[in-house]
Order: C-alpha cells, then sequence, then structure tokens
C-alpha cells in the first residue's frame, strides 16, 4: 500500500497553460495589430529592402553561373546590373503605358462624352423603371459627379499617376542602394547558409532556402506566362484593329504580378478603348477574349508550372494582395505573395504546432500533416539516386565508375535522414 501511495505521489501533477486558448488568441492577434501599425510606419524601408531582396534571389542563378567561369566578385556585380535592369525595366514599361494613354486619350473626347450620355440615360431609365426616385439628393448628387467626368479629367488623373511613378526615383534610389549591399554581401551567401544548416538551425535554413526557391520560381513563371499573356493580348488586339495594342499588351505583362485584381486592372483599359476607337461589339469580343486568355493560361496552365512555389488559396492570395498593399504601400500589391511565402514558410511550415493551419490556408490541404523538411531531403535524394543509377548504367562509364555509382546508391538507401529517421530505399 505505502508503495503505492508512493508512486502515486511520484507522479507529476499536470501541468497547466500559462493562459487558455481564447486569451492566447487575443494576445496574439493584438502582436500581430502592433507590429503590423509599426510596419507601416517603415513602409517604404521594408518595402525597398524586401523587394530588393527579391530581385536578389532572382538573378541569384545568373550570380552563381558567372562565379563558375570569372570572379566572385566580378558575377556579383553583373549580377547587380541584371537586377537594376529589372526594376528599371517594370516601372518604365509601366510609364510607358501611362504617356502612351495620355497622348492617345484626347483624340476620344467626342465619343467618350457621347458614350459617358448615352450610359446616364440608360441608368436614369433602368432607375425609373424600377421605381426609384432619381431626383433625390444622393442621386442628383451622383449624376452630377459622374456627369463633370471627361477626357480631359481622365488625362488629368493620369499626368498625376505619371508625376507620381516619376517621384518615385526616390524610392527606386533606395532600392538600388539596399540592393548593392545585399548583392556584395551575397558573394559568401552559400558559405553562410551551410554554417547555418551545419552547427546552428537545420530547419531555419531549409526554411530560407525553400523561400527563396519558392520565390525565385514563382517570379520566374509569372515573368514567362505574363510575356504569354502580354502576346496573346497583342496579337488579339491586332486583330481587332485597337489603337495602342502594344501598350495594352505591355500593361497586361505588368499586371500580371498581381495576383486576382492584376486581370482586371489590365482588362479595363483595352475595353474603354475599343468601345470609343470601334464599337460595342468589339469591346464584348475584347472582352471575352482576355477573360479566356486568363481562365486558360494563368488559372488552368499556370497553377501547373508554379506549384507548390506560392502554395495558397484564392481567397488567402488576396487577402494577402490587401494586407500587403495596406503594410508596405504600393509596392505590396507586387510583393503580396512572396511576402505571403515568407511569413507561411517561417511561421506555418517550419512548426509542428501552428501547420494544421495548412488545411484551411494551403493549396495543397494534406500539407497541414507532413513534413516538409523530411519531405524536401526524400526529392534531393531520389534526385541525387536517379543521377546515379544514369550514370551506372551508361554505357560511357568505365567499370569502376558503375560500381562506385552503385555502391554510393546503397549508401544512400540505407542512411538515415538529418533527423535520425531511416529514410527506406521505397520511400526514396
Amino acid at each position: 500500500m505505502a508503495q503505492s501511495e508512493a508512486s502515486v505521489n511520484s507522479v507529476a501533477p499536470e501541468r497547466r497553460p500559462l493562459m487558455s486558448r481564447g486569451l492566447a488568441l487575443l494576445v496574439g492577434s493584438a502582436a500581430v495589430l502592433i507590429t503590423v501599425q509599426s510596419a507601416r510606419e517603415i513602409s517604404s524601408t521594408l518595402a525597398s529592402a524586401f523587394m530588393a531582396l527579391n530581385l536578389v534571389i532572382v538573378v541569384w542563378p545568373i550570380q552563381k553561373f558567372l562565379a563558375r567561369h570569372i570572379p566572385k566578385a566580378l558575377a556579383s556585380i553583373v549580377a547587380g546590373i541584371v537586377a537594376v535592369g529589372i526594376l528599371v525595366g517594370l516601372l518604365g514599361a509601366l510609364a510607358w503605358t501611362v504617356t502612351a494613354l495620355i497622348k492617345e486619350l484626347p483624340h476620344y473626347s467626342g465619343p467618350f462624352n457621347d458614350l459617358m450620355t448615352s450610359a446616364l440615360t440608360f441608368i436614369n431609365d433602368i432607375a425609373s423603371r424600377l421605381g426609384i426616385n432619381t431626383t433625390g439628393f444622393v442621386w442628383s448628387d451622383l449624376f452630377n459627379q459622374v456627369k463633370g467626368i471627361d477626357v480631359s479629367t481622365i488625362v488629368s488623373f493620369l499626368q498625376g499617376f505619371a508625376s507620381s511613378l516619376s517621384s518615385a526615383v526616390g524610392l527606386i534610389v533606395l532600392v538600388v542602394t539596399i540592393l548593392i549591399f545585399m548583392i556584395l554581401d551575397s558573394v559568401g551567401f552559400s558559405e553562410r547558409m551551410q554554417r547555418l544548416g551545419e552547427r546552428h538551425n537545420t530547419t531555419l535554413a531549409w526554411a530560407l532556402t525553400s523561400f527563396a526557391a519558392g520565390t525565385r520560381r514563382y517570379w520566374v513563371v509569372a515573368t514567362v506566362f505574363g510575356l504569354i499573356v502580354a502576346l496573346c493580348d497583342w496579337i488579339l488586339l491586332l486583330s481587332f484593329g485597337v489603337p495602342l495594342a502594344l501598350a495594352w499588351a505591355v500593361l497586361s505583362f505588368v499586371t500580371n504580378y498581381i495576383p486576382n485584381i492584376g486581370f482586371l486592372l489590365g482588362l479595363i483599359p483595352p475595353v474603354i478603348m475599343a468601345l470609343l476607337a470601334n464599337d460595342p461589339l468589339t469591346a464584348l469580343w475584347v472582352a471575352i477574349g482576355y477573360s479566356v486568355l486568363n481562365v486558360v493560361i494563368q488559372t488552368i496552365i499556370q497553377p501547373k508550372f508554379t506549384g507548390d512555389a506560392v502554395g495558397i488559396t484564392a481567397t488567402v492570395a488576396i487577402l494577402s494582395l490587401l494586407v500587403w498593399a495596406y503594410v508596405l504601400g504600393p509596392l505590396g500589391a507586387l510583393l503580396a505573395i512572396p511576402a505571403t511565402l515568407l511569413v507561411k514558410t517561417l511561421f506555418v511550415d517550419i512548426d509542428p504546432q501552428t501547420r494544421w493551419l495548412n488545411a484551411f490556408i494551403a493549396s495543397n490541404p494534406t500539407t497541414s500533416d507532413q513534413d516538409p523538411i523530411r519531405l524536401s531531403n526524400l526529392l534531393i535524394r531520389a534526385k541525387h539516386i536517379r543521377k546515379l543509377t544514369a550514370k551506372a548504367a551508361s554505357p560511357d562509364s568505365t567499370p569502376e565508375e558503375a560500381a562506385e555509382a552503385t555502391a554510393e546508391i546503397a549508401e544512400l538507401e540505407s542512411e538515415p535522414g538529418p533527423d535520425g529517421v531511416p529514410m527506406s530505399g521505397d520511400e526514396t
């Protein structure tokens, strides 16, 4: 009896959490809000630094390739020049599109006024049939504001937008300044990551590497498919004789980087131009053509190539656009997906206690109970084994090389993974 009482008394009491889950959720939400508001105070600096980081990630393969043939310092300089060229080219393309529209719009002042008058008359007739009092204060005020919109008003707005683009030179200088130092530091980046993974924090090293790979793939895929969409849009607009076809194609390429609503931003101007310069039927066909291209290329084909590089649902993508545009300003619209990918990788994917969130936010909900680090190691090992297998079976390999490759395959299939859990040959 005494022994049983002693054994009962030796059982450690159950530890209770310091706070309830509800209170922990409230504290966490408050911390997020405080962080967001604090980030807004330095949004230009944060956005510039993150934009520079994305450019460094994009040009890293170029720098890595050149470093094999020329000095590392020279390779980093060339990669930096490419990164600056990408930034200037993107902003320059958008500025050229706006400038072309400013020059073209005054030629369609008459058709635009007729279109606005017809639209207001149509809306007024519909409202009258529905029994809506169009002479009320709200309706009359709204109609007066809409009637005040003409080509000169739109041109003034576009000129202001173009001026804001030219005033963004200061932001570009800040991005380029940060970019220069990042490029210089990137010379020893591989050694730093290797040291982090081998001696300090393997999980964090994997997370940063995964973020860089996913971000690079996102930008590359978005660029390639943006060019494809722009080419198809250009051909479509040329076939219908819509003015400024090349400008609208460039606009569709730039807006392709903005998730979800980028398609609409690139669709509205050419449809309006087709309505003014051609006829309503042409505008309808342009809208249909753009929509079909967007659904087929950007909604069906592009995600298959993007794969897990983004890995978030459409709802999370549009919410991330709104959140990061609020936090980082205009650049947040372009950086929304990479920023969300960084947060998801660092705070969700690598933490088993928060990985359940992937059941709601990830495009592949099965990742909620998968260990991404283990899966990544399996993938790397599988690729290595395939190369060794091909080498062992190659007729160009000597018997010694084939035997060495076979022995290395056996060693890879038998050794445990970095987490100490064996990785079987079937699993690989």
